[in-house]
């Protein structure tokens, strides 16, 4: 009888520590089995679960407009006083819903595509519809002096412009301002240009690319990474090392992301590569990832950050290089007067939005960031935001431009551009990804602590027994 009851809690002990080392053996050899699978499905390569979502997002992304309407236009061309603007918004179109074309595998384990452009406007999702109308800025009346800075050009384009009966300001439709108009300044013009403009002009029916990126074949710690952008490895935009393009198209990154990684990024619509730093862990809709966000730094001034020194190509609107929050992206928009920072001037200087009258900066709805599943590396959800300005300067020999007595950088816009992976894909991501991990952990789990308790109870009761037969 003793020696069955013995022979029990031996037999007990056994197998809790048999079961305890297959939860320790389970948690390399599981990791390894997670590691490998991850690794293969993540190549971007036909029939893995990266290419379905990277050839088409499976999320629907919308791109809402917050247009700046002008409240006094006639004082601040007269008297050169602050400018009024009052946002209206949000006016929202789907964007992205078009699949990448001209997939080609090349023999350096790299992918070329490129990326068409379409809006649709969602009624349901704006506040009104493409016909509102709004007082904003006369794009090509800010942009021509610029553009031409000799005297005797500009006094022959201010006939143009008073013959067209143009003016600083005008009123505009959405869908004018956003994706073009025929100029009537311009259609006066008597020289071969085109005549349309609009922020966002041209957009339908056009590509972003080439781009060229790693498939991850030979190594999956460059996958989606760019190669080359229009088959060039820089931009030719910027001096020294701003002009490269570095990390991805943010839409995924390399897998295994980890806290203490930069997540770098290119992004055509700021014509630059930047980066975002992790901020705290998010559950989205059962899956738990990281949130990146566009650190402060990334706008600050090269006397704060000196890495960005190469970014300050103008003296004028950075106050030689001391001012931040602005991008002069003019050298990428054919010498237009285009600025780019972030919605209501977030992050920049003082004296950037000082002339500007109407602007609310928050935190939380103007910053930029990237929710992003770390086994994976693929973005889930991610809220892009940038606001469009136009630099105005005083000109003598253009009449409705000459009475200013200050340099104005005039909010145009700001957009939203966001996206969140649907139930149904979130699911099947549980399902397949997190979901059978989850699972493997458990099982390790409760291997490892029904061994060592089975092992520890047993071991503990044959003791008990053993002093008991002593005594």
């Amino acid at each position: 009888m003793g020696c069955d009851r013995n022979c029990g809690l031996i037999t007990g002990a056994v197998i809790g520590g048999v079961l305890a080392v297959l939860g320790g053996i389970l948690m390399p050899v599981g990791d390894m089995i997670v590691q490998n699978t991850i690794k293969k499905e993540c190549v971007i390569e036909d029939g893995t679960i990266a290419y379905k979502n990277w050839v088409k997002t499976g999320t629907e992304v919308y791109r809402q407009f917050w247009i700046f309407d002008v409240q006094n236009p006639e004082e601040v061309m007269i008297n050169s006083t602050k400018l009024k603007v009052k946002q209206r918004g949000p006016y929202t179109y789907r964007v992205r819903y078009l699949a990448k074309e001209n997939l080609t595998q090349n023999s350096d384990n790299t992918i070329s595509f490129v990326q068409p452009n379409g809006a649709i406007f969602e009624r349901r999702l704006s506040v009104g519809t493409e016909n509102d109308s709004f007082t904003v800025l006369n794009l090509a009346v800010a942009a021509a002096p610029i553009l031409y800075p000799n005297s005797f050009v500009q006094m022959v384009l201010n006939s143009f412009i008073k013959k067209s009966h143009s003016s600083m300001f005008q009123v505009r439709t959405l869908k004018e301002l956003l994706w073009g108009y025929k100029d009537p300044f311009l259609s006066l013009v008597p020289y071969p240009i085109d005549t349309t403009v609009g922020v966002f002009y041209p957009y339908n029916n056009t590509v972003d690319g080439v781009y060229k990126v790693y498939n991850g074949k030979d190594d999956i710690s460059k996958v989606a990474i760019i190669d080359t952008y229009k088959d060039k490895k820089n931009l030719s935009f910027w001096p020294g090392y701003c002009d490269m393009i570095n990390g991805t198209d943010a839409a995924s990154f390399p897998p295994f992301v980890e806290k203490t990684r930069i997540l770098r990024f290119f992004s055509s619509d700021i014509c630059r590569s930047i980066y975002a730093e992790f901020e705290h862990e998010v559950n989205l809709k059962g899956i738990p990832v990281y949130r990146f966000v566009l650190p402060s730094k990334a706008f600050a001034s090269p006397t704060v950050n000196p890495d960005n020194d190469c970014f300050c190509t103008e003296k004028i609107i950075s106050k030689n290089c001391t001012s931040a929050g602005v991008l002069d992206i003019s050298t990428c928009k054919d010498r237009k007067p285009v600025y780019i920072s972030l919605p209501h001037f977030l992050h920049a200087s003082p004296d950037v939005p000082e002339p500007i009258e109407g602007l609310n900066p928050n935190e939380e709805e103007h910053r930029t960031y990237l929710d992003v599943e770390p086994i994976t590396g693929f973005t889930l959800q991610f809220a892009k935001r940038l606001q469009v300005n136009i630099l105005v300067k005083p000109v003598k020999k253009i009449d409705t431009l000459s009475k200013l007595k200050r340099n104005y950088l005039i909010p145009i816009l700001w957009l939203n551009e966001t996206g969140t992976i649907g139930d149904e894909k979130a699911e099947m991501f549980r399902k397949q990804v997190t979901g059978k991990i989850s699972l493997l952990g458990l099982v390790e789990m409760v291997l490892l602590t029904v061994g060592i308790v089975t092992f520890v109870a047993s071991m503990i009761a044959y003791c008990v027994c053993r002093s008991k037969k002593v005594k």
